[in-house]
């Protein structure tokens, strides 16, 4: 046993014998411990290791080491080299031991964590390789999915077929982007010649002009009619202009752009077939999934009421489409879409990037919604820039009310082409109204980026979407029983003022349908159907949108189940081309009830321009209502009837019993051709000439409607 060798400790006072501070006395017996066994610091006992893993755990400093805790105190600590003895070794050990079970050294817990190690190291590195297996593996198996279901039945895989195309024109114009942008922008540079872009300017206005005026010369001549509504889009224009805040600062780039677009939009959907199969099509898949919502309706409500109540048939359709609508949001998928429409206009119209935005959104959400897209550059916009976004949403409806308004039995697809033309045309006549002379702060053609939905999974994104449209619900339900009780009240009281000068009959509605007989007859209807349609245009502009559409849809109803046109002496129903024409001029908010809507939703944004919001409001309504009126002219213009006319004859030797529009307009056709000259029974000239059944259908006919043949 080697004997006791004074040593100097590291961190002791020689004076009073005492460690400056617990750490260095801790520090002071390792340096100590490993001045007499250099092996020490490779070999470093269990029970050592325990207490440094709890000083890191636990965040405490200075703990001091349990096997030189009893010498702490004596600072004449001697050490021999008998302190390392196997004894000494065991018995730190068996502490160890003591400390935890759990607890293993640190060499072997690496060994043992060395394959998990190894394992997440190389999937780290080859996670890349891993991620294009993976997606190569679905891209294959989504492939022979496709194609399975194209050849089984290519109909029934049509929107499967729509779908995919989509997702495919994306990738290509994202991969085009990437790998192709920077070329394309360097050959288009030579462009940006100013005097080549005027030349190329006034080549392409004056080819449109041309191709415009040979086509109205063409098109016309078979359906002169057209040009009526032709002439109203320049009466239009010409009362916009008139009403102009600024006439010399017009920027008639926009104007003309946005009149072109519009038309060129209403070619494609109206006047070409596969626009308007396109848009048929997608108006019957929405249809289709509307009719979804009465899964949870019938649940709620049972099958009677939602069979035969409005309200139970109507409403839950805007709680399922909010819903919808809520999750698209949250996916991203509203933000690509009104991002790149808003980018479109803004490079041909050359507006700027806020007021396109929001107009461009106007077409998937309402008006008070549109503007929280560009919440945060409303209190540096200009005034023409809100009147821009004002006339967006007076002009256009949101997603949610178009699922209300399919549900009244109106065109789906008239709903969705209005919808989307008033935008171009939206921005246009506001520049009209309210041209820019001020200087615009967002005038980069970068464009404004869209933030992402605040909820954090799909659930949340559904939940809220069908919680906030309850609100919408309910205010529909209570505009609509509002308004019709008070016009309901107006009409009594009318003809009640009416009866004491003997006039008979007068309603709101009257007023309405001589007022406004010659605007709706600028926009292309027959005068025969003026007084219905202006009836309900006023409807429209005076009270709500909603009462108008369900007038409508009366109007469409019977004239599907066959009701006679005239009963004593009333028009029952409109033409199929008046109800397009009508379609389209009731598709927007602009009413005066949404004077206060607009200026609630945009002055809780920003209050400190209320005045300015309020000076610029009732210009906005009146050219949102003119920007419907300017739609329904072009729908009137591009309207062509479409199908294949009833061949009456095969129709009428059919067993028909009930009353349809076939039924109608085949019984007036034979009504028509039938010849009495005095004889019995009557002769049917024409394509009803030699035919056995003629006198058989006759008085089928005559069972259903009442005729002069039919006495």
């Amino acid at each position: 046993m080697l004997g006791s060798v004074p040593i100097t400790i590291p961190g002791l006072d020689p004076r009073t014998g005492n460690f400056l501070s617990p750490s260095l006395q801790s520090q002071g017996l390792m340096e100590l411990s490993f001045s007499f066994c250099p092996s020490l610091r490779h070999q470093r006992n269990p029970t050592n290791w325990r207490e440094q893993e709890m000083e890191k755990t636990n965040g405490r400093e200075g703990i001091a080491l349990s096997t030189v805790e009893t010498g702490i105190g004596n600072p004449g600590l001697e050490l021999t080299e008998e302190g390392i003895n196997p004894e000494g070794t065991r018995k730190t050990e068996e502490q160890g031991h003591s400390l935890g079970d759990g607890l293993e050294p640190p060499t072997q817990q690496r060994r043992n964590l060395q394959p998990f190690t190894r394992a997440r190291s190389f999937c780290k590195t080859h996670a890349g390789l891993f991620k294009k297996i993976l997606l190569s593996l679905l891209c294959l198996a989504y492939a022979a999915y496709f194609l399975a279901a194209c050849i089984l039945n290519f109909h029934r895989a049509l929107a499967l077929f729509v779908l995919t195309c989509l997702v495919l024109l994306v990738l290509v114009h994202r991969f085009l982007k990437r790998f192709f942008g920077e070329k394309l922008t360097r050959c288009l540079k030579p462009l940006e010649n100013s005097c080549l872009k005027l030349w190329m300017k006034r080549v392409f206005a004056g080819v449109f002009l041309v191709g415009l005026i040979l086509w109205l010369v063409l098109d016309t001549a078979q359906r002169p009619e057209q040009l009526i509504s032709f002439a109203g889009i320049c009466m239009f224009t010409l009362i916009l202009f008139a009403c102009s805040k600024h006439h010399s600062a017009v920027s008639w780039r926009a104007v003309l752009w946005g009149l072109g677009l519009q038309f060129v939009f209403g070619i494609l959907v109206i006047r070409t077939d596969p626009g308007f199969n396109a848009f048929q099509w997608l108006g019957n898949q929405i249809q289709i999934f509307l009719n979804y919502t009465v899964a949870g309706s019938s649940f709620v409500f049972g099958d009677m009421l939602v069979k035969d109540i409005f309200a139970f048939q109507a409403l839950p359709i805007i709680l399922f489409f909010g819903c919808v609508m809520s999750i698209l949001y949250y996916l991203g998928f509203v933000q690509w879409v009104v991002q790149k429409i808003a980018w479109f206009l803004q490079i041909t119209m050359g507006t700027t990037a806020t007021e396109t935005l929001a107009v461009a959104g106007n077409i998937f959400v309402g008006m008070t919604e549109a503007p929280l897209l560009i919440r945060p550059y409303l209190a540096d916009m200009t005034l023409s820039e809100v009147h821009a976004v004002m006339t967006g949403g007076f002009a256009t409806i949101s997603g949610t009310v178009l699922g209300a308004f399919i549900s009244f039995g109106i065109d789906a697809s008239s709903l969705i082409s209005a919808s989307v033309m008033a935008a171009p045309s939206a921005l246009a006549l506001s520049k009209l109204v309210y041209p820019e002379v001020e200087e615009s702060k967002f005038k980069n053609k970068e464009g404004v980026k869209l933030p992402c939905g605040k909820e954090k999974s799909v659930l949340e994104a559904a939940s809220n979407g069908a919680t906030d449209a309850i609100g919408l619900a309910a205010n529909v339900a209570a505009n609509l029983i509002a308004f019709l009780a008070v016009l309901a009240f107006i009409n009594a009281a009318l003809s009640w003022l009416g009866e004491l000068v003997d006039i008979q009959g007068l309603t709101f509605q009257v007023i309405c349908s001589y007022i406004l007989r010659p605007v709706v007859f600028m926009m292309g209807v027959e005068w025969a159907d003026c007084p219905m349609v202006a009836e309900m245009v006023g409807i429209k502009f005076f009270t709500n949108e909603f009462v108008a559409y369900q007038q409508l849809s009366q109007y469409k109803n019977k004239r599907l189940s066959g009701v006679e046109e005239w009963i004593g002496g009333e028009k029952q129903w409109i033409s199929v081309r008046a109800e397009i024409i009508t379609t389209f001029s009731l598709c927007g908010f602009a009413n005066l009830s949404s004077i206060g809507i607009t200026l609630g939703g945009l002055t809780s944004m920003v209050p400190h321009r209320k005045s300015d919001l309020s000076k610029v409001v009732v210009s906005a309504l009146f050219t949102g209502a003119c920007v419907s009126l300017i739609s329904a002219c072009v729908a009137g213009i591009l309207y062509v009837p479409r199908g294949a006319e009833t061949d009456c004859v095969s129709f009428l030797n059919t067993s028909f019993t009930n009353r349809t529009y076939e039924t109608y307009v085949c019984c007036r056709e034979l009504f028509r051709s039938t010849s009495l000259n005095g004889t019995n029974p009557p002769s049917f000239p024409g394509p009803w000439e030699d035919k056995e059944f003629s006198a058989i259908a006759l008085a089928k006919c005559c069972d259903l409607y009442t005729n002069a043949v039919c006495a």
